[in-house]
């Protein structure tokens, strides 16, 4: 078992995790719409560029909305030390623990297929096993058995391994279609490996998932370095140095193996051949999960971590983060019900504003989709004021 927290009491929650949470969480339930709205509205050439950054990357690159899924993915795995010194210091066992870890999976697959409407279904067109959910469990689990077997430092060995071995296997193991060092869609291990076990079971998201876990584990990981820094006894302004410094080294990692410093860099020649041309690059791809754009998802996610522990729980300023802290406190309920309710918070929206349109004009979407969200804020604050919490 992880020798570093056995014997550790449980820190006080962090208003600072909160509020990410409920920042990331924004933009998936219904913020990101009332933005788009807005931008819609105000027909301003000089955000012309904000429209794009919400719609994900097709194949290679990296969109702002891009970072929403593993920003979520982090912040579970900097709940993971936090969460087990808890469980460690009230006297819970190896097995109990092992076995909270499996329940929080099954919930989470359960509530992912109940997301994407197959629940039930026997029809195998229908029937999807990916989901945002699942995904989030099986990284949750890689890293938290990771965490309660490895000291820190070996967790840094065996996350280094699953962001290599990940890369090499989508890079270098041949199936249908590939070419060595080049990663295509459905001309990968990953894919081949998919659709030669799961099948028409995967529904329409065909996207790697069985080995792609490697590339969710280890943004998980990056998320629990985090939270044992956080956890550690050092002080506050060396926690955000250190939260600064893993930003930027992620950052910059990732843009290395992603081959975009060799593009910036062209011409360097690389045993006798341009460096951009050798098959050492790992892309930045979303929906692969690729080993570089964790590492990219992973720089971002660290910095606006420190930068929220900073301002929240270095500085103490904390009541703008309010309305976030409301969403992130039920950060589960609020995907759930957005993701289930979503029709009929619009509706209710519609239903309550729609007679303003004779006074907004075009702005009336921006306060449509204002009022859908406002509606599902209320809701999360009611649950926040009577400490009603939803937790897997």
């Amino acid at each position: 078992m992880n020798g570093s927290t056995p014997s550790a009491a449980a820190a006080p929650r962090l208003a600072s995790l909160d509020a990410l949470r409920g920042f990331d969480m924004f933009w998936i339930a219904g913020g990101g719409q009332v933005i788009m709205a807005l931008v819609t509205a105000a027909k301003c050439p000089s955000l012309a560029w904000v429209p794009p950054q919400f719609q994900h990357v097709p194949w290679e690159g990296f969109h702002f909305i891009d970072l929403i899924f593993p920003l979520f993915l982090f912040m579970i795995g900097v709940s993971i030390p936090y969460a087990f010194a808890k469980r460690l210091a009230r006297g819970d066992r190896l097995w109990q623990l092992y076995g909270h870890i499996f329940l929080r999976v099954v919930i989470l697959f359960t509530l992912g297929m109940t997301i994407s409407g197959n629940l039930l279904t026997y029809d195998v067109q229908k029937f999807q096993i990916y989901s945002v959910l699942q995904m989030l469990a099986l990284g949750y689990m890689v890293a938290a058995v990771i965490f309660l077997n490895f000291r820190w430092p070996w967790q840094i060995v065996v996350t280094v391994l699953m962001l290599v071995t990940y890369w090499a296997l989508l890079a270098f193991v041949p199936c249908p279609g590939h070419v060595i060092g080049v990663v295509k869609d459905h001309c990968n291990i990953g894919d081949w490996l998919n659709d030669w076990i799961v099948g028409d079971w995967q529904g329409q998201f065909r996207l790697g998932w069985i080995v792609g876990i490697l590339g969710h584990a280890s943004t998980a990981m990056l998320g629990v370095f985090a939270g044992e820094l956080l956890r550690s006894a050092k002080s506050e302004r060396s926690k955000v140095f250190w939260l600064v410094g893993l930003g930027v080294f992620c950052l910059l990692a990732g843009l290395f193996w992603g081959g975009w410093i060799a593009r910036w860099f062209p011409g360097v020649e690389l045993f006798g051949e341009d460096w951009s041309r050798w098959p050492i690059w790992c892309p930045i791809i979303k929906n692969r999960w690729t080993s570089a754009y964790a590492l990219y998802a992973g720089g971002w996610s660290y910095l606006l971590l420190a930068l929220f522990y900073l301002v929240i729980d270095v500085w103490g300023l904390r009541r703008w983060a309010f309305p976030f802290v409301v969403i992130g406190a039920n950060s589960l309920a609020a995907y759930m019900a957005w993701g289930l309710g979503s029709s009929a918070f619009h509706h209710l929206a519609e239903v309550l504003l729609g007679g303003l349109g004779r006074y907004t004009g075009a702005w009336q979407g921006a306060v449509l989709a204002a009022g859908a969200f406002g509606g599902l804020w209320l809701l999360l604050w009611y649950m926040y004021r009577n400490k009603t919490f939803i937790r897997a």
